[in-house]
């Protein structure tokens, strides 16, 4: 348990990008109430619809939540270089909190943009840090 705490600002990137997932959860849930949608229903995909957007952002951060806490797992476990996972790590968390913000207030294209470079941006802190887990692995 030692080793796990040179991973200190990772393993705390894990946590906040789940109370992240969390603290959206019951904010899209009742957004979708009130729109007199079922739970877990879509709204219709436009872009110029907060909620949509908000369900959109919670959606896809529930998707990466759990490969980003695969790839800081598998780093932390197999001894990759606390520094650059840490600093991956932050990075990647720091992306997605600036996303959400992005999404959330509709700002730029959906389908290119700021919110796609901050996503871009997060995806390659993962590529990183996995390919980290498995150099230190083998």
């Amino acid at each position: 348990m030692e080793q796990l705490t040179e991973y200190g600002h990772a393993l705390a990137s894990v946590a906040l990008f789940a109370l992240i997932a969390l603290f959206l959860s019951p904010w899209i849930g009742m957004l979708r109430a009130n729109a007199g949608l079922a739970p877990g229903e879509m709204p219709r995909a436009d872009y110029r619809d907060r909620t949509y957007r908000i369900a959109r952002s919670y959606q896809n951060t529930v998707e990466m939540v759990g490969v980003f806490g695969a790839v800081v797992a598998a780093a932390a476990l197999a001894g990759a270089t606390p520094f650059w996972v840490n600093l991956f790590a932050s990075i990647a968390l720091l992306a997605r909190v600036a996303m959400i913000f992005v999404h959330i207030r509709g700002i730029g294209m959906p389908e290119r943009g700021p919110r796609s470079l901050l996503f871009g941006l997060g995806w390659l802190m993962m590529v990183l840090i996995a390919l980290m887990a498995l150099v230190a692995a083998f």
